[in-house]
Protein backbone atom coordinates (compact mmCIF):
# COMPACT_ATOMS: atom_id res chain seq x y z
CA UNK A 1 0.00 0.00 0.00
CA UNK A 2 3.27 2.54 1.27
CA UNK A 3 4.71 1.42 -2.60
CA UNK A 4 1.45 2.07 -4.49
CA UNK A 5 0.69 5.90 -2.71
CA UNK A 6 4.92 6.25 -3.35
CA UNK A 7 4.62 5.64 -6.79
CA UNK A 8 0.94 8.16 -7.62
CA UNK A 9 2.70 10.57 -5.41
CA UNK A 10 5.12 10.53 -7.70
CA UNK A 11 3.42 11.13 -10.51
CA UNK A 12 2.91 14.89 -9.60
CA UNK A 13 0.11 16.84 -11.11
CA UNK A 14 0.02 15.60 -14.33
CA UNK A 15 -0.77 12.35 -12.45
CA UNK A 16 -3.36 14.01 -10.78
CA UNK A 17 -5.87 11.40 -12.25
CA UNK A 18 -4.10 8.94 -11.32
CA UNK A 19 -3.91 9.70 -8.15
CA UNK A 20 -7.77 9.96 -7.76
CA UNK A 21 -7.68 6.10 -9.22
CA UNK A 22 -5.40 5.20 -6.92
CA UNK A 23 -7.62 6.39 -4.14
CA UNK A 24 -10.80 4.83 -5.76
CA UNK A 25 -8.87 1.85 -5.37
CA UNK A 26 -7.77 1.78 -2.04
CA UNK A 27 -11.40 2.79 -0.70
CA UNK A 28 -12.77 0.20 -2.87
CA UNK A 29 -11.04 -2.45 -1.58
CA UNK A 30 -11.72 -1.21 1.82
CA UNK A 31 -15.60 -1.07 1.56
CA UNK A 32 -15.35 -4.40 0.35
CA UNK A 33 -14.12 -5.84 2.96
CA UNK A 34 -16.55 -4.25 5.48
CA UNK A 35 -19.82 -6.52 4.35
CA UNK A 36 -17.56 -9.98 4.72
CA UNK A 37 -17.09 -8.77 8.17
CA UNK A 38 -20.30 -8.18 8.90
CA UNK A 39 -21.54 -11.66 7.35
CA UNK A 40 -19.47 -13.48 8.78
CA UNK A 41 -20.88 -11.60 12.77
CA UNK A 42 -24.39 -12.35 11.83
CA UNK A 43 -23.89 -15.87 10.59
CA UNK A 44 -22.23 -16.79 13.96
CA UNK A 45 -24.97 -15.15 15.93
CA UNK A 46 -28.15 -16.29 14.36
CA UNK A 47 -29.74 -19.63 15.00
CA UNK A 48 -32.31 -20.61 12.51
CA UNK A 49 -35.09 -22.86 13.66
CA UNK A 50 -34.74 -26.57 12.69
CA UNK A 51 -37.43 -29.66 13.71
CA UNK A 52 -36.25 -31.50 16.60
CA UNK A 53 -34.34 -28.88 17.42
CA UNK A 54 -34.62 -26.16 20.26
CA UNK A 55 -36.05 -23.53 19.06
CA UNK A 56 -34.34 -19.82 18.57
CA UNK A 57 -35.26 -17.79 21.58
CA UNK A 58 -36.72 -14.68 21.11
CA UNK A 59 -38.03 -10.95 23.20
CA UNK A 60 -40.48 -9.02 21.57
CA UNK A 61 -43.02 -6.41 22.28
CA UNK A 62 -46.59 -6.61 22.63
CA UNK A 63 -49.66 -4.29 21.58
CA UNK A 64 -49.12 -2.88 24.68
CA UNK A 65 -45.29 -2.36 24.54
CA UNK A 66 -44.88 -5.07 27.41
CA UNK A 67 -41.81 -7.21 26.87
CA UNK A 68 -42.57 -11.11 25.94
CA UNK A 69 -39.99 -13.72 25.74
CA UNK A 70 -40.68 -17.47 24.19
CA UNK A 71 -38.13 -19.01 26.94
CA UNK A 72 -40.49 -17.77 29.83
CA UNK A 73 -42.67 -20.03 28.48
CA UNK A 74 -40.82 -23.03 28.92
CA UNK A 75 -42.71 -26.12 30.08
CA UNK A 76 -45.62 -25.43 28.39
CA UNK A 77 -46.34 -25.67 24.92
CA UNK A 78 -46.51 -22.22 22.66
CA UNK A 79 -47.97 -22.42 19.17
CA UNK A 80 -46.37 -19.16 16.84
CA UNK A 81 -48.15 -17.84 14.35
CA UNK A 82 -47.22 -15.55 11.75
CA UNK A 83 -49.86 -12.81 11.42
CA UNK A 84 -50.73 -9.98 8.91
CA UNK A 85 -54.34 -8.79 10.21
CA UNK A 86 -54.35 -7.37 6.34
CA UNK A 87 -53.65 -10.27 4.82
CA UNK A 88 -56.66 -11.68 3.33
CA UNK A 89 -55.26 -15.38 3.99
CA UNK A 90 -55.30 -14.53 7.26
CA UNK A 91 -58.94 -13.22 7.43
CA UNK A 92 -59.61 -15.97 5.97
CA UNK A 93 -58.44 -18.14 8.12
CA UNK A 94 -59.62 -16.40 11.09
CA UNK A 95 -63.59 -15.92 9.95
CA UNK A 96 -64.26 -19.12 8.15
CA UNK A 97 -61.29 -21.59 8.56
CA UNK A 98 -59.31 -23.60 10.76
CA UNK A 99 -58.00 -20.56 12.64
CA UNK A 100 -61.76 -19.09 13.65
CA UNK A 101 -61.83 -19.67 17.45
CA UNK A 102 -58.58 -21.96 17.39
CA UNK A 103 -56.25 -20.32 19.55
CA UNK A 104 -58.65 -19.81 22.67
CA UNK A 105 -60.12 -23.13 22.64
CA UNK A 106 -56.09 -24.24 22.72
CA UNK A 107 -55.49 -21.59 25.03
CA UNK A 108 -57.85 -22.60 27.61
CA UNK A 109 -56.54 -26.20 27.67
CA UNK A 110 -52.95 -24.63 28.30
CA UNK A 111 -50.99 -24.21 25.58
CA UNK A 112 -49.70 -20.87 24.93
CA UNK A 113 -50.21 -19.04 21.79
CA UNK A 114 -48.02 -16.05 20.37
CA UNK A 115 -49.06 -14.64 16.74
CA UNK A 116 -46.25 -12.57 15.79
CA UNK A 117 -46.25 -10.18 12.59
CA UNK A 118 -42.49 -9.55 10.77
CA UNK A 119 -43.91 -6.56 8.86
CA UNK A 120 -41.86 -3.61 8.21
CA UNK A 121 -42.72 -0.05 8.36
CA UNK A 122 -45.23 1.46 5.57
CA UNK A 123 -46.06 -2.55 4.76
CA UNK A 124 -48.99 -3.44 4.42
CA UNK A 125 -50.69 -4.75 8.43
CA UNK A 126 -47.97 -2.64 9.72
CA UNK A 127 -48.30 -0.72 13.11
CA UNK A 128 -49.57 -1.14 16.68
CA UNK A 129 -53.26 0.54 15.63
CA UNK A 130 -53.69 -1.77 12.56
CA UNK A 131 -53.08 -4.72 14.86
CA UNK A 132 -55.00 -4.17 17.63
CA UNK A 133 -57.76 -3.20 14.75
CA UNK A 134 -57.03 -6.80 14.13
CA UNK A 135 -57.64 -8.44 17.20
CA UNK A 136 -60.86 -6.86 17.96
CA UNK A 137 -62.05 -8.03 14.32
CA UNK A 138 -60.55 -11.45 14.77
CA UNK A 139 -61.41 -11.54 18.45
CA UNK A 140 -57.90 -12.73 19.74
CA UNK A 141 -57.69 -12.85 22.71
CA UNK A 142 -54.25 -14.00 23.06
CA UNK A 143 -50.74 -11.66 22.49
CA UNK A 144 -49.56 -9.99 19.20
CA UNK A 145 -45.99 -9.45 19.01
CA UNK A 146 -43.93 -7.05 16.94
CA UNK A 147 -40.70 -7.85 15.20
CA UNK A 148 -40.63 -4.53 12.55
CA UNK A 149 -36.56 -5.85 11.88
CA UNK A 150 -37.74 -8.99 10.97
CA UNK A 151 -35.22 -10.16 12.66
CA UNK A 152 -37.17 -13.01 14.53
CA UNK A 153 -39.15 -14.22 10.97
CA UNK A 154 -36.02 -14.65 9.61
CA UNK A 155 -34.57 -16.83 12.00
CA UNK A 156 -37.56 -19.26 12.26
CA UNK A 157 -37.82 -18.93 8.08
CA UNK A 158 -41.39 -17.61 8.56
CA UNK A 159 -42.58 -17.22 4.74
CA UNK A 160 -46.42 -17.09 5.03
CA UNK A 161 -48.93 -15.52 6.84
CA UNK A 162 -50.35 -17.50 8.37
CA UNK A 163 -47.43 -19.95 8.84
CA UNK A 164 -47.77 -22.18 12.29
CA UNK A 165 -44.98 -23.42 14.95
CA UNK A 166 -45.52 -25.53 17.42
CA UNK A 167 -42.62 -25.77 20.38
CA UNK A 168 -43.30 -28.37 23.12
CA UNK A 169 -42.69 -28.02 26.82
CA UNK A 170 -38.66 -28.79 26.50
CA UNK A 171 -38.45 -26.09 24.49
CA UNK A 172 -38.07 -28.31 21.16
CA UNK A 173 -40.01 -27.51 17.54
CA UNK A 174 -41.95 -29.77 16.54
CA UNK A 175 -44.29 -28.47 14.33
CA UNK A 176 -43.87 -25.82 11.29
CA UNK A 177 -46.00 -25.23 7.78
CA UNK A 178 -49.27 -24.32 7.17
CA UNK A 179 -52.23 -24.20 9.58
CA UNK A 180 -54.31 -27.12 7.52
CA UNK A 181 -54.58 -28.54 3.84
CA UNK A 182 -56.78 -26.22 2.82
CA UNK A 183 -54.55 -23.47 0.76
CA UNK A 184 -58.05 -21.63 0.81
CA UNK A 185 -57.73 -20.67 4.00
CA UNK A 186 -61.17 -21.05 4.15
CA UNK A 187 -60.97 -24.78 4.96
CA UNK A 188 -63.55 -26.09 1.93
CA UNK A 189 -61.02 -27.33 -0.16
CA UNK A 190 -58.85 -29.21 1.50
CA UNK A 191 -56.16 -31.66 -0.48
CA UNK A 192 -55.91 -35.22 -0.62
CA UNK A 193 -58.72 -35.91 1.45
CA UNK A 194 -60.69 -34.53 4.23
CA UNK A 195 -59.43 -31.29 5.75
CA UNK A 196 -56.74 -31.89 8.16
CA UNK A 197 -55.84 -29.01 11.01
CA UNK A 198 -51.89 -29.75 11.50
CA UNK A 199 -51.36 -27.71 14.16
CA UNK A 200 -54.49 -29.81 16.20
CA UNK A 201 -53.41 -32.87 15.40
CA UNK A 202 -49.51 -32.07 16.22
CA UNK A 203 -51.18 -30.82 19.86
CA UNK A 204 -52.79 -33.94 20.19
CA UNK A 205 -50.10 -35.89 19.41
CA UNK A 206 -48.29 -33.92 21.91
CA UNK A 207 -50.64 -34.36 24.69
CA UNK A 208 -50.59 -38.25 24.15
CA UNK A 209 -46.62 -38.25 24.52
CA UNK A 210 -46.09 -39.65 20.83
CA UNK A 211 -44.04 -37.71 18.12
CA UNK A 212 -45.80 -35.56 16.29
CA UNK A 213 -46.64 -37.75 12.83
CA UNK A 214 -46.60 -34.59 10.67
CA UNK A 215 -43.53 -32.44 11.40
CA UNK A 216 -42.66 -30.27 8.50
CA UNK A 217 -45.82 -29.04 5.66
CA UNK A 218 -45.59 -26.38 2.74
CA UNK A 219 -47.71 -22.89 4.51
CA UNK A 220 -49.52 -21.04 2.72
CA UNK A 221 -50.84 -17.41 2.31
CA UNK A 222 -49.61 -14.17 2.10
CA UNK A 223 -45.80 -13.08 1.86
CA UNK A 224 -44.50 -11.81 5.48
CA UNK A 225 -43.72 -8.22 4.33
CA UNK A 226 -40.37 -8.03 5.24
CA UNK A 227 -38.00 -4.79 5.12
CA UNK A 228 -35.79 -4.43 2.22
CA UNK A 229 -32.66 -5.81 2.74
Amino acid sequence: MQRLLSWCIALGVGGFLGLGACSRASSSSETRAAPAAAKTESASTTTVAAIGKPAPDFELRDLEGHPVRLSQFRGKTVVLEWFNPECPFVRASHTKGSLKGFAEKVTDKGTVWLAINSGAPGKQGHGVETNLAGVRKYGLKHPVLIDESGEVGRSYDARHTPHMYVVDDKGVLVYRGAIDNSPDGEGESPKGGPLVNYVESALADLSAGRPVKTADTEAYGCSVKYASK
